[in-house]
Formats: C-alpha cells, sequence, structure tokens
C-alpha cells in the first residue's frame, strides 16, 4: 500500500489542493507532493497531522475495506488549530512530572471557569 495514493485520493476526494492541507498542517506543499508521489513517508506525527486535515481517522489512511475494521473509532478527531498544535508541542518537550502538573493546574482552571458560570 502506498500511502502518498492514498492520500492524493482523499485530498481530491474532498476538492482540496495541496495549500489547503498545508494551511492545515503547516507542512509545506513540496513536501506533501514528495508523500503524495511517494518518495517520502511520514511518521506517524505528521500522518496523525494529515489524518486531521483531511478529517478523517488516523486509521483510514491504512485500511482499505468497506465499513470499518473491528475496534476502529467512531469519528475523525477535528483538526487542530496552530495554537492547540503549538501548546501540544509544548507539553510533549516537557517531562512526565511537568506535564502533570500543568495537567492539573488547567483543569483546576477549567473548573473555577465552569463554576463562575454557573454561579452567575
Amino acid at each position: 500500500m502506498n500511502i502518498g495514493i492514498k492520500l492524493r485520493q482523499l485530498r481530491t476526494s474532498k476538492g482540496l489542493s495541496r495549500g489547503d492541507i498545508e494551511k492545515r498542517t503547516g507542512l509545506l506543499r513540496c513536501y506533501l507532493s514528495r508523500v503524495e508521489n511517494g518518495h517520502t513517508v511520514p511518521n506517524l506525527e505528521t500522518l496523525e497531522k494529515l489524518a486531521g486535515a483531511h478529517e478523517v481517522a488516523l486509521y483510514q489512511l491504512f485500511f482499505e475495506g468497506e465499513g470499518k475494521p473491528q475496534g476502529a473509532p467512531q469519528k475523525a478527531p477535528a483538526p487542530l488549530d496552530p495554537e492547540a498544535r503549538s501548546l501540544v508541542a509544548t507539553l510533549t518537550a516537557l517531562d512526565k512530572r511537568d506535564r502533570k502538573f500543568v495537567l492539573a493546574m488547567v483543569r483546576k482552571v477549567a473548573k473555577d471557569r465552569r463554576a463562575a458560570k454557573r454561579s452567575s
């Protein structure tokens, strides 16, 4: 299976240009061309970006059958905006202990905001 061919088929079937995918992923059009033409094989992180940009679940880049494979996710995740991608990149650069700390703080802020909205 050539992942590049699958990506091109998805992109063209949705009426998207490489420029559209570039805007959604931050990946250069020349890189996307190399992937679609089979000259480059993207890593898993890049495949996740590409799946999100095409609005499909990651497994759909590899699955060629009809319907869904057993245990497949029910719906594709929404593509991340540039701010969210930046946040994810920043969090993944932290060690496990710091990530847990940041996550606990974010949960507390979200909980406090929800409580404030309910009381107003």
